[in-house]
This record gives structure tokens, sequence and C-alpha cells, in this order.
């Protein structure tokens, strides 16, 4: 490789995405590594369907693919404990405290963009690329890398990036964010990879068939996991349900109620080893706290903002007042009521089209 040139290591998931992220980064010039995460148990060897998510077995052998049509270097290395004890062991306990873990959130956080961004660095590189929807610059008027959202609003993902770091912002790489989806097959196809028309990956990429109450079930402390009382909003008992960590809040199928109308999980209380339903209008809520939080075009809250707040990926953003609290939380006060605002989930906040950042909801009224 010509020494003159800055090295980047690309993420590579197998999918369009990275890969495409990939071969621009060599037309731009870079020097590019590709590295695919293990991150599923190493005692696996056959490629079979229990496994298909993205860093699966089977996503390995599309990133090597593309990486022999690049002819770049082409690494696999082990992330496996590591993910474990950090992503795998969270979204287990969050269910056991009755929250709603963001699993993409954790790995982006603790994999992607420390263990793996780490490792980069280390091995020389200047920069590590991933194939988000996402636009990095570094604006001189405030002195800071910003975050924008991507030219692409339907597949914009700064919503799980609000935990990066300005060091880590100075070393990533985001090329796909000026480009649509249709835009970036495109020219997947053109280069002749043969991802072009791979479908995307949907499941939670460690959760085989999507199932994560069997996932629960083999991998979580199931001496937590006790039946207990559904409560309507008076405190009544209305049946019995098969432990909090297999209940989400806004979940109406499977709750097994016979009670005459549409009933809702509204709250769930862990103290109590409940869970309460209740109707759809009780799912409307507008204050959150917000704690765990991370800041990127701005350094802070000095005091109340005017922002455009998202609780979920798939939510638009809505008007929202954000106000600091003691010990480093913040109250969101949305204009209009937001249904199912689930504890554990990520918050973000924007101004037009720029990521302030966010933190991890943990409760709302």
């Amino acid at each position: 490789m010509a020494k003159d040139k800055k090295t980047v290591v690309v993420a590579m998931s197998g999918g369009v995405d990275s890969s495409v992220t990939a071969a621009l980064l060599i037309e731009q010039g870079y020097n590019v590594i590709g590295i695919t995460m293990q991150v599923w148990d190493p005692r696996i060897t056959e490629l079979d369907g229990d496994f298909v998510g993205c860093c699966s077995l089977a996503a390995v052998e599309d990133a090597r693919s593309v990486a022999n049509k690049l002819d770049i270097p082409y690494y696999v290395l082990s992330f496996y404990d590591l993910f474990r004890q950090s992503v795998v062991a969270n979204f287990c306990q969050e269910y056991l405290n009755g929250r709603t873990p963001n699993p993409c959130v954790v790995c982006n956080r603790k994999i992607k963009f420390e263990a793996l961004l780490s490792k980069a660095l280390a091995l020389g590189a200047e920069y590590m690329a991933t194939g988000h929807y996402a636009r990095i610059s570094y604006e001189e008027s405030v002195g800071r890398y910003t975050l924008k959202k991507a030219c692409d609003s339907h597949k914009d993902q700064t919503y799980f990036l609000y935990n990066l770091t300005q060091p880590q912002l100075a070393h990533i790489l985001m090329p796909l964010g000026e480009y649509t989806k249709d835009e970036v097959r495109l020219m997947a196809a053109e280069r002749g990879l043969r991802v072009a028309d791979k479908p995307e990956s949907q499941e939670i990429c460690f959760v085989p068939d999507n199932n994560y109450r069997n996932f629960l079930r083999d991998n979580a402390d199931n001496s937590a996991i006790k039946p207990g009382p559904f409560l309507d909003l008076e405190g009544r008992e209305v049946g019995r349900h098969q432990g909090i960590p297999f209940y989400t809040i806004g979940q109406r199928r499977g709750l097994g109620l016979a009670m005459g109308e549409r009933v809702y999980v509204v709250d769930i209380d862990p103290a109590r080893n409940a869970v309460v339903v209740g109707p759809e209008e009780a799912l409307d809520r507008t204050t959150l706290v917000a704690e765990d939080l991370n800041f990127i075009s701005i350094a802070g809250l000095t005091g109340s903002e005017q922002v455009q707040a998202k609780i979920r990926y798939n939510s638009p953003p809505a008007p929202a007042t954000i106000t600091p609290l003691t010990g480093g939380r913040v109250q969101v006060e949305f204009s209009v009521p937001q249904r199912a605002i689930a504890p554990g989930q990520a918050v973000v906040f924007y101004r037009d089209d720029y990521l302030l950042g966010g933190g991890t909801i943990a409760g709302s009224d």
C-alpha cells in the first residue's frame, strides 16, 4: 500500500451499505482494510439458519467476496466476549428491570465506536468508516464536530449515533450520508458487487427468529422471571402475566386478557412484579426524564432549549422543550402527547438537521 495515502478500516457487515462504503473510499484514494466483527459463538462452525443477521457467518462470506472483488485486505476479528458482556447482558438485564432495551445503540457505543475504532487506530489507521446514513463535519463556527441527518430521510440513522464523542468523530467517516438507498444499490450494481440486491436485515442480529422471549428464556436469569399480576389503572388485578421481561410499553397482542375492550401495556412495575394495562389513550404522555446523556453538536445544556425530540427510530421528531435537571438528567416536555414512551429506549434531540444529542428514557408522565 502507498504510504502517502491515509488508511481507513471499514466495518464490513456483508451488506450493501458497508460494501459501497469500502468501494467509495478506495475511489477517493484511501488505503482500505475491511474488518468484520465476530460476535457469534466461536464454537459455531456451520453455516445454518440459526444466525443470519449482520455480522453472522453468512455475512462473512458476503463481506469476504466484496473484499476480494475490491482487492483489499480483509480480516475477521473476535468481539464475542465483549459483545456478550456488554450488548447481550444489557439486553437481558434491561428486560429483567422492566425496561425496553435498544441493543443497536449499545452496540454502536461499546463495540463499533469504542472497541473496533480503538483497534483500527492501534493498527495504524487514521480512520474507521461505517455504512451508516449520517453526515459528519467539523464546523469552525462552533469548534466542534457535528452530526447531521442523512440526505435520505427514510434511511437516516442518527437516532442510533447520539453517543458519539468529539474524539471519536475526528476519526470516523460515513460517506453514505449524501446518498439515497437506491443510489447506493445502483452504485453496488455498477461496481459488480454481489450484495447489490441483498435484502436488509430487520431483526435483532443476535436473536434467532427475532423471538426475544425465547432468547431471554435461554440467556437471562430465569429465577428472576416470575409470573405476577396484571393490574388495571385502579390497581385491581385483572389477570396473571408470565413475567415482566415478556412485556413492553404499548403492547396489545399476546396479553391473554378478556376485558371487553382493547387494552395495552401502559406501565411495568418491577417493585410489585406487575404489568399495568389500560385503554389506548392511557399510553399518551407529554413529559419524560432522560439520563445517561451525550451531546454532539452542542457542548451541553445551560438552560432550557427548544428542540425536535424523537422517542424511537420510526417515530417522527416532535416539538419539545428540554430542561436540565440535577444528576445530569434532562426533562423533555412535548408540545403534543407522545404514544407509548418506553423506559430504556433512546430519546434524541434535533435542531433542524443537526443531532444535538440524546439519552436513555428513565420514565414518563
